[in-house]
């Protein structure tokens, strides 16, 4: 009986969890300022500090995966560190922006995205590598800010990142 009592009140409190009202225009327009702004710092970092600057603004949690480019499944957190960490030398400059991004907040502390970034890495031989990525993923709250969750990032060819919009007939 007293395991059954535990479990009702665990099942409540799950159940309560699900329950979080929906958010008003101004939330929805505030969390969205929150990450484009928090966006516009995670590019200035690479920017400054390369590709390890990135760290900051993944979330180191278990339930953080990626899928980078060219990458058939998941990758866990260290994984893609240990990618960003041996990539990182290779490039004496990196710098990209959003050319488009889309935000989509589901609740306080979770939020999806897609976007098209461009820009482009330069490596230690000064050789110069135009980037365009369409990246899509999740966005969760922490207490030191919005961090990047879960997602997937792929090679845009080059007429694809264009201003050409799919349409459905």
């Amino acid at each position: 009986m007293k395991r059954l009592c535990y479990l009702m009140f665990f099942l409540i409190l799950i159940c309560v969890g699900c329950l979080e009202k929906e958010l008003s225009t101004e939330e929805k327009e505030r969390i969205k300022a929150e990450i484009h702004s928090m966006f516009d710092d995670y590019h200035k970092a690479i920017s400054k500090g390369g590709l390890t600057a990135e760290f900051d603004y993944l979330d180191d949690s278990e339930d953080f995966y990626w899928v980078p480019p060219a990458y058939r499944s998941a990758l866990s957190y260290d994984s893609v560190a240990t990618i960003l960490r041996s990539n990182a030398p290779s490039y004496s400059s990196v710098n990209f922006h959003w050319e488009k991004l889309e935000i989509y907040p589901l609740s306080s502390v979770l939020a999806s995205f897609t976007g098209i970034v461009g820009g482009e890495m330069i490596s230690t031989d000064d050789e110069v590598f135009p980037v365009s990525l369409i990246e899509s993923g999740m966005l969760i709250k922490r207490k030191d800010g919005w961090k990047l969750l879960s997602g997937q990032t792929a090679v845009l060819e080059p007429e694809a990142s264009g201003e050409k919009e799919n349409t459905v007939e």
